[in-house]
């Protein structure tokens, strides 16, 4: 009985997530799966197959998420910075947008935080607990802080998964 309950609770708070995503984000293609807590912003565009394990979007620059993407739980994207270089120190009152590009097929791993103006570049995995400071180019695994990469996916391997339409 109480397993039941428990699982009930979890399906309303998945649905709940789920409905707050698709109710703010600005564009989305297809299919997403929201299954922890999970903000994105106005200016977030989704592809299709999105997964969320519990990631949030602070701050108002644009964000792109293409197809197939998997985020581990408590991701952060950050897209404002404040001007520290205006009127005032230690930064003043405006804000400047940072974009985020994650293109297919990318898979963050736990606890992972991209700041502003940065890439990931196609089928690239992103290990736990990163920071990614920098672009990371296609097929890149990457980790630490700065994230460096620090291998590489066998390209032909993935080609042919992506060929086939082998998708998680």
């Amino acid at each position: 009985m109480i397993t039941k309950i428990i699982n009930k609770l979890k399906q309303i708070r998945k649905s709940y997530y789920k409905k707050q995503v698709l109710k703010t984000a600005e564009y989305v293609k297809g299919q997403i799966f929201v299954n922890g807590l999970t903000y994105v912003n106005t200016r977030t565009r989704l592809g299709n197959n999105v997964n969320f394990n519990g990631l949030r979007i602070l701050g108002n620059g644009k964000v792109e998420i293409g197809d197939n993407f998997h985020s581990g739980m408590d991701c952060v994207f950050l897209t404002q910075i404040h001007n520290y270089e205006g009127e005032k120190i230690p930064y003043d009152t405006s804000i400047i947008l940072k974009e985020i590009i994650i293109e297919d097929n990318v898979w963050l791993g736990h606890g992972v935080i991209i700041l502003g103006t940065v890439t990931i570049g196609e089928g690239a995995i992103i290990q736990a607990g990163a920071v990614v400071v920098k672009d990371i180019p296609k097929y890149a695994i990457a980790g630490g802080n700065p994230a460096t990469v620090f291998k590489y996916r066998d390209e032909a391997h993935y080609t042919k998964l992506k060929e086939e339409g082998k998708f998680h």
